[in-house]
């Protein structure tokens, strides 16, 4: 379904930017760098949202990576539960807006009953 990294596609993306491509992988190199966050710390972060994100690529390899940086398999999944709690949970969150809705057009509709009836 998805083409494998590497190969003629690869190159061609980095030869239509090279310069643009060489200043991502810097920016991805001092993001990982280890900081008040370790290794596998980020790595196991970048597993939970390459999943939220749902990037295929950056599932395998920052899985691969998180294993490089000492994670193990259950932290892994653990991350994984973790992304797929988040984007429930979003959902969950972002339900207000339909119940926000489901509330006005109760209270329209409540509110043209009360006019019908001062009418009458």
């Amino acid at each position: 379904m998805y083409p494998p990294s590497g190969g003629e596609q690869s190159k061609m993306r980095r030869d239509l930017a090279p310069e643009t491509l060489e200043a991502f992988h810097a920016f991805s190199r001092q993001v990982f760098a280890d900081g008040e966050l370790d290794m596998r710390t980020k790595q196991l972060i970048a597993v939970a949202v390459a999943h939220v994100t749902q990037c295929p690529y950056c599932i395998r390899s920052h899985a691969a990576a998180a294993l490089r940086a000492g994670a193990n398999d259950k932290q892994i999944m653990e991350a994984i539960w973790v992304a797929a709690e988040m984007r429930a949970g979003g959902a969950y969150a972002h339900s207000l807006l339909a119940v926000d809705e489901l509330h006005k057009a109760a209270q329209a509709a409540r509110d043209a009953t009360a006019v019908q009836n001062i009418r009458e």
